[in-house]
């Protein structure tokens, strides 16, 4: 892959040279100290990817990035955490570096890199998530953020219906779309709000104010029939607002 490296602090281009040099298929062309040199550049060349720092005197790397019209892959480096959530709003932002960059995350990036553009030109969308991350989560009481296809979606937490584990995948359902997410039941239940939601079985986690119906061992929430197990069951009834 043919890359550039944009970053302001000539050091720090230095490190990412050095760690390009050890993957055979990367080809660094240019490093450049600041994006409005990089955009003359792309003007006449095309490149496979871009190593591009974030914080840059008057230009920023998403000012950069919203310039151009056709983005190649770019692995974003930078010593701020902070902006990992506006980052997955652009898709062509493959990976988030925090610097010091070390060799084996390095390594990582560049192989989710070749993957996304092997994915590119093979694959029509899906939505098949990733397992949320520390950077996945919003910080508002109601929002949930999922990675789907590098992009951060917000659920709203209250439309959730239910989450059914599948395998090493949980099946996340709102009032108006479902989502698909590489996690596990217990690690999604640790971002739900507990006076909201209940675990009734080991397989569903629902969302109480959305029981219609409850009849024997199992629940009605909008056209789907739950399972409540024997030892759930309890502590469902004692939830309820009953007369």
């Amino acid at each position: 892959m043919n890359c550039i490296i944009i970053d302001d602090e000539e050091t720090a281009r230095m490190i990412i040279q050095q760690l390009c040099s050890q993957v055979d298929e990367l080809n660094v062309i240019e490093d450049f100290p600041n994006a409005i040199q990089a955009i003359k550049f792309l003007n006449k060349e095309e490149v496979d990817l871009i190593f591009l720092d974030i914080h840059m005197p008057d230009f920023t790397g998403f000012d950069f990035i919203d310039t151009l019209k056709n983005p190649p892959k770019i692995i974003l480096t930078t010593s701020d955490k902070n902006f990992a959530l506006e980052a997955f709003e652009y898709d062509c932002i493959v990976d988030y570096l925090v610097k010091p960059i070390t060799l084996p995350r390095f390594l990582k990036a560049i192989q989710k890199a070749e993957s996304a553009t092997t994915v590119a030109t093979t694959e029509t969308a899906t939505e098949t998530a990733t397992e949320p991350s520390s950077n996945t989560s919003s910080s508002e009481e109601n929002e949930l953020y999922i990675n789907i296809d590098r992009r951060l979606i917000k659920i709203n937490i209250p439309t959730i219906n239910l989450i059914e584990a599948k395998g090493d995948y949980v099946l996340i359902k709102t009032e108006k779309q479902n989502y698909t997410v590489h996690s596990t039941l217990k690690k999604v239940e640790e971002k739900l709000p507990t006076d909201l939601f209940l675990k009734v079985h080991r397989s569903y986690i629902i969302n109480i104010k959305k029981i219609i119906d409850i009849e024997d061992n199992s629940v009605l929430i909008a056209k789907d029939v739950i399972p409540v197990s024997r030892s759930n069951r309890p502590e469902l009834m004692k939830r309820l607002n009953m007369l």
